[in-house]
């Protein structure tokens, strides 16, 4: 199962910053997770909620300088849309490596992902109005931890995606998961997940 450091390794540092990158990287994490939006002057910055102004976060440009090389990266759109003016995910795609992966839960914003960069992975988080239907195409699907279900689980292993559950930080949770095969999980705690899978891969 893939350790995804949901915003970094978020228990022990704050989120979406660069000292939580560098810690999931210490801990082993497989992946890392962050958001992307753009700040008023057009600048590409990774936070969970929309910045007021440039500084309050890390540039894009900084996080992926920090990882390159060291840690799988999985960049999260958030609400592209509202930044038109600014392209935002042509922009966030030319920075890209090629094994990276892109998650939304916005349908239409993977379709032109997968238009501009069809080598490039996608996550489509379902639920919440999305349709297992509506992530043809995606690499993975995405479920809330709160509202997933075996069902749901095997239904989305059936029709072919790998599957991830977020946010996962209770080992009992974890080992449920494994049980019934998902692919993944976002953590805030990667080196719990680590501890309480490791059986899991011998």
């Amino acid at each position: 199962m893939l350790v995804i450091a949901h915003r970094g390794a978020s228990w022990d540092e704050p989120e979406n910053t660069l000292p939580a990158f560098r810690r999931a990287i210490e801990l082993g994490a497989d992946y890392v997770e962050f958001d992307v939006h753009a700040a008023r002057d057009g600048t590409l910055v990774v936070g969970h909620d929309r910045p007021r102004a440039r500084h309050e976060y890390p540039t894009l440009e900084d996080v992926l300088d920090v990882v390159a090389g060291r840690i799988g990266v999985m960049v999260e759109l958030k609400h592209p849309y509202l930044y038109r003016r600014h392209d935002v995910v042509r922009r966030t795609l030319e920075l890209l490596d090629a094994d990276a992966v892109i998650i939304c839960f916005e349908p239409g914003a993977l379709r032109t992902v997968r238009r501009l960069r069809p080598e490039l992975r996608t996550l489509q988080h379902v639920g919440f109005g999305v349709t297992l239907r509506r992530a043809a195409g995606s690499w993975a699907v995405g479920f809330s931890n709160e509202r997933v279900t075996p069902r749901a689980i095997a239904r989305a292993q059936a029709a072919g995606f790998e599957t991830t559950v977020y946010t996962v930080n209770e080992p009992q949770r974890m080992l449920e998961l494994a049980a019934l095969g998902v692919s993944g999980i976002f953590t805030d705690c990667p080196d719990l997940a680590r501890t309480t899978l490791a059986p899991q891969s011998t």
